[in-house]
C-alpha cells in the first residue's frame, strides 16, 4: 500500500468505538462495522432505500446493478426499468423516506443527509412545509436516534429561471441547512447556477454540488471558487492534478466519495486502484458513502470493509475516514 509525506495525521482515536471499528474492519465481520457509528452524506431521497423493507411493502424486489455501466444514461436507464415509479406520488414518496430510515438504521449510519429537489414544490404534494413535516413524521417515528441533515437539491440540466422560481418558496421557508448540485455535468457552465448559490449562502446554507465524477480536476476547482463550495459530491478527477488537490487541502474541502457508484459506473476501473487513496495522501479530506444503494447495493459499511479488503486503506485510516464524516 502506498504511503507518502503528505499523509493526513491520524488522531488519537482511544474510544471504544474507534476500538470496536478497528478490530470488525481487521476481522472481515461486516456486522460489527454496522455496530459502529457512521455518516451517509452523499446520497439521494429514494437512494438509501433499503431493498428488503420496499420488497416487504410492495412485493417487488430491486436487484441491484452487478456490471459495470457505461454513463449516467445506461443509469438512468436501469432506473427507469427496474425502479419506475416505485417512490411516485404521495405514498411512493413516502415508502423512499421510510426505506431511506430503514437503509441507514441498518447501515449504523448516525448522520445522513438528503431531502428533496426544488422541483417538488411541481408535484402537487403541498409546500416546503408540507413536504418536510413529511420527513419530519417518518423521521420521528422509525429513527429518531439518526441526526437529520434537511439537503436542498437542484438538478443541473433545469434553466436558471426555472430553477430561481422553484427555490424561491424554500429559501423563504428557510429550513434546509444544504445546498446540493447534481445530474449531467456537461448540462450547463457552472458559472450559470452561482445566482442560487450566493442566494443559499445569504441564508447560511452549506453549500457542496455533484463535480468531478465525469469532469476534470480543473472543473473541481472551478465550482469550488465560483459557487464557493464547502464541500464536493464525488471529486475524484480532482486526483489527476497535484495543483487541484493542494488547492482542495489548503481550503480545507471535504470531498465525498462513493466508491462502488464509480466502479460500476466505469469511473474506474478496480476498486484497488480508486483514487480515494491518492487524495487522501494529498492531504485531502475524504469521507466514504453509499450514493445510490438501492442501486448499486452497497451501504457506507460495505464501502468501508471493501476498500480495507481491496488494500487501499489501513483499518485506522478508515476509521479517520469515518470520523471525518461525523464531523459538523
Amino acid at each position: 500500500m502506498s504511503r507518502n509525506s503528505g499523509i493526513p495525521t491520524i488522531g488519537s482515536h482511544t474510544g471504544p468505538e474507534t476500538s470496536d471499528f478497528v478490530r470488525a474492519i481487521e476481522r472481515g465481520d461486516l456486522e460489527a462495522v454496522r455496530a459502529c457509528p457512521k455518516a451517509d452524506l452523499h446520497t439521494h431521497q429514494c437512494a438509501k432505500a433499503d431493498r428488503a423493507y420496499v420488497w416487504e411493502k410492495t412485493g417487488r424486489d430491486v436487484v441491484p446493478v452487478t456490471t459495470p455501466l457505461s454513463s449516467m444514461n445506461d443509469m438512468h436507464a436501469w432506473v427507469k426499468a427496474n425502479i419506475g415509479d416505485l417512490f411516485e406520488g404521495a405514498e411512493g414518496r413516502k415508502l423512499a423516506i421510510e426505506a431511506n430510515f430503514i437503509g441507514a438504521l441498518k447501515d449504523g449510519v448516525t448522520r445522513i443527509e438528503f431531502g428533496d429537489d426544488v422541483w417538488m414544490v411541481t408535484r402537487g404534494l403541498g409546500s416546503p412545509q408540507d413536504l418536510v413535516n413529511s420527513i419530519e413524521e417518518v423521521h420521528a417515528r422509525m429513527a429518531p436516534r439518526i441526526e437529520w441533515i434537511p439537503q436542498l437539491s437542484l438538478s443541473r440540466h433545469c434553466p436558471l429561471a426555472t430553477l430561481q422560481t422553484w427555490m424561491a418558496p424554500w429559501l423563504e421557508f428557510g429550513f434546509h441547512t444544504v445546498l446540493d448540485l447534481s445530474g449531467d455535468e456537461l448540462a450547463q457552465p457552472i458559472e450559470v447556477f452561482k445566482p442560487l448559490y450566493r442566494a443559499a449562502k445569504n441564508k447560511g446554507m452549506r453549500l457542496k454540488a455533484h463535480v468531478g465524477e465525469w469532469g476534470t480536476a480543473v472543473d473541481v476547482q472551478r465550482a469550488v471558487e465560483v459557487l464557493e463550495l464547502d464541500e464536493v459530491q464525488h471529486g475524484i478527477a480532482a486526483a489527476e492534478s497535484a495543483d487541484v488537490m493542494r488547492f482542495l487541502a489548503d481550503h480545507h474541502i471535504r470531498l465525498n466519495i462513493c466508491p462502488t457508484s464509480n466502479l460500476l459506473l466505469g469511473r474506474v476501473k478496480r476498486l484497488e486502484d480508486h483514487p480515494i487513496r491518492k487524495l487522501f495522501d494529498a492531504g485531502v479530506k475524504v469521507t466514504v458513502n453509499s450514493d445510490d444503494q438501492i442501486v448499486f447495493g452497497a451501504g457506507v459499511s460495505d464501502e468501508l470493509l471493501r476498500l480495507y479488503q481491496a488494500g487501499v486503506f489501513t483499518a485506522e485510516e478508515l476509521d479517520q475516514i469515518r470520523q471525518w464524516g461525523l464531523e459538523d
